[in-house]
């Protein structure tokens, strides 16, 4: 196991990490060989070819790249700018800002733990900790055999399973420290692994492909809405609960206070309608000087041609 500093839980306190093992940019200095073949290129054209702006492509591009070399290589980076006809700059600079593109190897196997708050206080911290102990590696470490890539990863935004943990970007929910190594160990087997949300568990790489859009033909397995998620929804329909038509309700009368800010806001003015109003303000009183300033010279007219006549 790696002898960084941990992340996550130590003792009975709940660690941040302020630091990613992979900050830094992409190095070009060490092998340059390359899995990409004329057929990737042409995917990363065709991926090219579905925007309005074929820059935009760059994002499903890397995740081509990412399905082929199992990491964001040199080779990946200048094959991207050439499609897009970008520099290798451009492309490193959104290669290192998100966190789904890697810059080392990942195994058959991308297994992240949500510690972000909510799963941290809910046992994340917990489950991590069983993995790293389990499988004898570090955060962002890859198993020897190289069958699991273990990660700590910001919110999955399935807060309502805490604590979440994904593998190849597919939900397990609700784990626990026990769950999750019958998980891995299922992975290491090479046991068919279903998510809890239907989709079956298919490589890092197949995963990665399916992220370029290129379908794998298992959209029907899931993912589908949770029991939790639906909740909310079958409560209201037990109820009787129904939204009002946008197109006739009527909003209940604001009194007091509220109804000034009610009013600023409804102005649809990111300041609430207050710099909107102060600049009325200003122009009625540039007006209204205006206006005496026009009145005083008229006066000023017409007292001179009477004194002429």
């Amino acid at each position: 196991m790696s002898t960084d500093a941990p992340v996550g839980h130590i003792g009975n306190e709940h660690h941040f990490p302020t630091h990613f093992t992979e900050s830094g940019g992409i190095d070009f200095s060490g092998d340059q060989t390359t899995a990409l073949t004329e057929v990737h290129l042409e995917e990363m054209r065709s991926i090219a070819a579905r925007y309005p702006q074929p820059r935009s492509a760059l994002l499903p591009m890397l995740h081509l790249v990412q399905s082929v070399e199992g990491r964001v290589t040199p080779a990946g980076v200048e094959a991207c700018a050439d499609v897009l006809g970008i520099s290798a700059a451009e492309v490193s600079g959104v290669a290192t800002f998100y966190t789904m593109y890697k810059r080392k190897p990942v195994g058959r196997h991308h297994v992240g733990v949500c510690t972000t708050a909510l799963c941290a206080i809910l046992g994340g911290d917990e489950v991590l900790a069983a993995l790293q102990q389990h499988l004898g590696v570090g955060n962002d470490e890859t198993t020897a055999d190289g069958t699991i890539t273990l990660e700590h990863i910001e919110c999955n935004a399935a807060c309502d399973y805490a604590p979440v943990m994904m593998v190849n970007w597919e939900f397990f929910d609700d784990v626990t420290p026990g769950s999750a190594v019958e998980v891995v160990d299922a992975l290491r087997e090479g046991r068919e692994v279903v998510s809890s949300r239907g989709a079956r568990i298919s490589s890092w790489r197949e995963a990665e492909r399916v992220l370029a859009g290129f379908p794998d033909g298992r959209a029907d397995e899931g993912p589908t809405a949770g029991e939790k998620s639906l909740l909310g929804l079958r409560i209201a329909n037990e109820r009787g609960w129904s939204a009002p038509d946008p197109r006739t309700a009527e909003a209940e009368p604001v009194e007091g206070p509220a109804a000034s800010e009610a009013e600023a806001v409804g102005t649809g003015q990111p300041d609430g309608g207050r710099r909107g109003a102060a600049e009325k303000s200003s122009e009625d009183a540039e007006a209204a000087a205006s206006g005496d300033q026009g009145t005083t010279e008229s006066t000023r007219t017409s007292t001179d041609e009477g004194e002429a006549k």
